[in-house]
């Protein structure tokens, strides 16, 4: 059996006492002694912060940096601005994901991209693959650096204290290099919550546990990979592997059928050529087209977030039907149960807090947010709908749960 790869924060979460599962090659924390419900709700009022050091770091460097990138990316890598970062994806020339994946500028002379601990290995070959017609380095960080997130209401103002001061980056998508103990600091207005304030941070290897520990003590609540999960899956962000990859229904799911990833999709004309753009343009055109007709055919499911409203709980693979007519419409790529707080008429979280269980699923293009829908649980048939969104995301300091 082949041994288990550890973050250099190993230690640490078994020091706390964390539920250690097989994530992607890595021993990583499932959950801690709290569980997951506890942590979920920590990250949407206080601060949780999360081990993502599994993830792949490259840095992609070389005269023609900006040129490759918006060769192998969705996006475009050409008018990203220094202290910047943008979401993108690894296309086939099929319109078909590799990964997606986020760009950071945090150098004028570089490019720092950030791919899923899973496809590590299939993005190297990908990318080492495609580079060879260009002049570009592609410099594996992944072992070098570290990562670790700090999401939440109180992360700007732990930051902060952290670092004696205040950093910036007042946007989504910033990013800047700073100093702390006399090393180099990454940090980033980005992260996979949904909190409308949340940062990820890069520090060298050896600096990681003092980092974590430092964070702890000023009152940050670590987070595993189960809560990383439920949050997610709240804010409608995508997975590989479930809105993305395989398809259950054959094939493979189109790019531009997830929502998050059609705005990390660029088709401007500044761009060029890129590995995907005939399949994508396609795409994009049926996304466009009336709802039942042939164009929207080319993409003829679509990622939509949906809600249990009968009782039970949503699970990958439950297949959805249509109430009426018992018509299958798509199955559910991700389901889970995830707590909410009951926000008092201040808008500060109260002490008491509810359970809904929600998801993703990839559905029928004619399905729309707010249709009714069955959900098959185990042969036991469960009222849902489809939603346009299940959090408000954009309403500084707190993550804003959508009821209804």
């Amino acid at each position: 059996m082949e041994q288990l790869r550890q973050t250099v924060l190993n230690k640490a979460h078994r020091e706390a006492g964390a539920t250690m599962v097989d994530f992607g090659g890595f021993d990583m924390p499932v959950q801690y002694p709290g569980g997951i419900l506890a942590e979920h709700l920590l990250c949407r009022s206080r601060c949780g912060i999360f081990d993502v050091s599994h993830m792949g770091r490259w840095e992609i460097g070389g005269p023609q940096q900006k040129e490759f990138l918006n060769h192998v990316l969705t996006c475009r890598a050409d008018d990203l601005p220094l202290g910047r970062a943008r979401y993108g994806i690894l296309c086939d020339s099929e319109g078909f994901v590799i990964d997606d994946v986020y760009l950071y500028r945090f150098r004028e002379d570089r490019y720092f991209l950030v791919v899923n601990a899973g496809n590590r290995e299939k993005d190297r070959a990908h990318l080492t693959r495609e580079a060879a017609a260009f002049d570009v380095t592609l410099t594996d960080r992944s072992e070098e650096l570290a990562s670790i997130a700090v999401q939440g209401p109180k992360s700007r103002e732990i930051l902060e204290e952290l670092l004696g001061g205040p950093f910036g980056l007042a946007k989504k998508n910033d990013c800047c290099l700073t100093q702390l103990n006399g090393k180099t600091l990454g940090i980033a207005r980005t992260g996979y919550t949904g909190e409308p304030i949340g940062f990820e941070l890069f520090c060298e290897s050896g600096e990681a546990e003092s980092l974590w520990n430092g964070l702890v003590a000023l009152g940050a609540g670590p987070v595993g990979l189960g809560a990383r999960d439920t949050l997610r899956t709240e804010a409608g962000y995508p997975l590989y592997g479930h809105e993305m990859g395989d398809c259950r229904l054959g094939g493979q799911i189109p790019a531009c059928a997830v929502p998050a990833a059609r705005f990390g999709v660029s088709l401007a004309p500044e761009k060029g050529g890129f590995i995907g753009r005939e399949a994508l343009t396609r795409q994009k055109e049926a996304l466009a087209a009336p709802a039942g007709s042939p164009e929207a055919q080319a993409v003829p499911y679509r990622v939509r977030e949906i809600v249990l409203t009968g009782r039970g709980v949503l699970r990958p693979g439950c297949p959805v039907l249509c109430p009426e007519t018992g018509e299958v419409l798509g199955y559910v790529t991700s389901g889970t149960v995830a707590p909410y707080w009951i926000f008092d008429e201040s808008g500060i979280p109260g002490p008491e807090s509810g359970r809904r269980s929600l998801g993703m699923a990839l559905l029928k293009e004619s399905v729309l947010p707010g249709s009714r829908l069955t959900v098959d649980i185990r042969g036991r048939l469960t009222e849902a709908r489809a939603a346009a969104s299940l959090l408000i995301t954009n309403c500084e300091p707190y993550a804003l749960p959508v009821l209804p």
